[in-house]
């Protein structure tokens, strides 16, 4: 079957956008079964918008830090997580060492 360019409207903002025939073979080759339901505008709005702008990772933006006193050595640090409080929390130089050992 030939293919040919398609246009297909956004489903964000309704505007038609071309569906080319290279990017069809690229669907295509990556097994895709569906069409792209936003103009390329509105993907890198919604790429842009679901990282934070950031780069990549989980929601990029700013970790939030907890203060914590290592139950091993003692010194004052912060871990990415809240501490509940059953369990002891390490610094990251004793939970490195805990871990190698």
């Amino acid at each position: 079957m030939a293919l040919s360019d398609m246009m297909l409207v956004c489903s964000d903002c309704g505007v038609e956008f071309p569906f080319t025939v290279g990017e069809q073979e690229f669907y295509a080759s990556r097994g895709f079964t569906n069409y792209p339901k936003r103009c390329q505008s509105c993907r890198n709005a919604r790429r842009g918008q679901s990282n934070g702008g950031g780069g990549g990772g989980f929601g990029g933006g700013q970790r939030e830090s907890f203060p914590i006193t290592c139950s091993q050595c003692g010194i004052d640090a912060t871990v990415p997580f809240r501490p509940r409080g059953d369990r002891p929390v390490y610094c990251s130089d004793c939970f490195s060492q805990m871990r190698n050992s």
